[in-house]
């Protein structure tokens, strides 16, 4: 990478695994997949060409901060997203594997991403989308029968499409969390300071996470949530938030010429109690003050609601100046609706 930067663009992948109330197995395992061993998640994760770097958990589940990106372990579901080189399709097959061993059997499958910033410098499959579906379709087994890929290619920005990969063994969606995928390029010169290591600052990642943490903002996005942060050397930054059963997770590269951040988050549109979602990613976003910014909402359970949509993008342009240049659907069998919205600034 060293020839052209650093990739920030994630591959994201999700795994959900029945949740058989019926099953007296399950029912006596209400931990499930969080029983992975240590251990044998570091030996997935070596193959993905990644380590743990911090770790948080609660009642709910864990979250773990990777050298790329980040791994959340629910009971019935894993999400793994991977930055740089990284060989996310490799964990797919460990990770059903020890699942298996816990006699969880998998229930659905997502893997999305960006367009790379550097799409010559990946490896083998991942400089081709049509390749990565063959290895992750290679991988699954053949009850995942309804499955689906596609390339949503906004026609302002032909760049910057949104690749998304599922297979499900259900032709309707179990999943109630609706997932918030930002991705910013171009970030503030002034604001990407803020993940910057000082010269002669001796102080560990961890102090030096959290003060990048309470610096640039991040720690008012949502001020109920557990932060684990953590500061790369000599730059760069991850997070994950906890809040209940609730994650969020950010992950920066300030360099300028190829700067990126990610913001990403589970959540209910129609809980009490919990924050109008435009507004969360409003102050998501002006941490950064980009000047490209793609969001993919992910619909699983709950249907696709455009009075949603409709508000990101009136909040995002009053307060941020933001104008939505693009807006794509489309639908998948058993995983639901993906809208994609593109926005820049309006002077441009």
């Amino acid at each position: 990478m060293a020839m052209s930067g650093f990739e920030g663009f994630e591959k994201r992948l999700e795994l959900r695994f029945f949740d058989d109330d019926d099953n007296p197995i399950t029912n006596n395992n209400p931990m499930g997949l969080r029983l992975i061993d240590f251990e044998s998640l570091d030996q997935v994760l070596n193959q993905v060409q990644c380590t743990v770097v911090s770790a948080v958990a609660n009642r709910s589940f864990d979250a773990y901060v990777l050298s790329e990106s980040s791994l959340f372990v629910y009971p019935t579901k894993i999400i793994i997203k991977t930055c740089g080189t990284t060989q996310l399709l490799k964990s797919i097959r460990p990770l059903i594997h020890l699942a298996r061993n816990l006699n969880l059997t998998l229930r659905a499958c997502r893997y999305s991403r960006g367009s790379f910033i550097f799409p010559k410098s990946q490896p083998f499959p991942y400089t081709s989308f049509k390749d990565e579906v063959v290895i992750v379709e290679d991988s699954l087994p053949k009850s995942l029968r309804y499955r689906k890929a596609s390339v949503i290619t906004p026609s302002s920005s032909s760049s910057r499409a949104w690749h998304v990969f599922t297979a499900s063994a259900d032709v309707e969606s179990d999943e109630p969390v609706v997932v918030v995928e930002v991705c910013m390029t171009e970030l503030d010169r002034v604001n990407a300071r803020s993940f910057f290591r000082r010269k002669g600052d001796e102080k560990n990642s961890d102090s030096a996470g959290k003060e990048m943490t309470r610096l640039s903002g991040i720690d008012l996005i949502n001020a109920n949530a557990f932060i684990c942060d953590f500061a790369f050397d000599p730059c760069g930054y991850s997070m994950n938030g906890v809040d209940g059963d609730r994650y969020s997770t950010i992950h920066v590269t300030p360099e300028d010429g190829f700067s990126y951040a990610s913001f990403e988050c589970g959540l209910s549109l129609y809980d009490d109690g919990h924050e109008d979602v435009s507004e969360v990613l409003s102050r998501a976003i002006e941490v950064f003050r980009p000047g490209s910014v793609s969001i993919a909402t992910t619909y699983g359970g709950e249907d696709y609601n455009h009075e949603v949509t409709k508000r990101v993008e009136r909040v995002l342009a009053k307060k941020l100046g933001l104008k939505c240049r693009s807006r794509l659907m489309d639908e998948f069998p058993g995983s639901g609706t993906v809208v994609y919205q593109s926005f820049t600034p309006r002077r441009k």
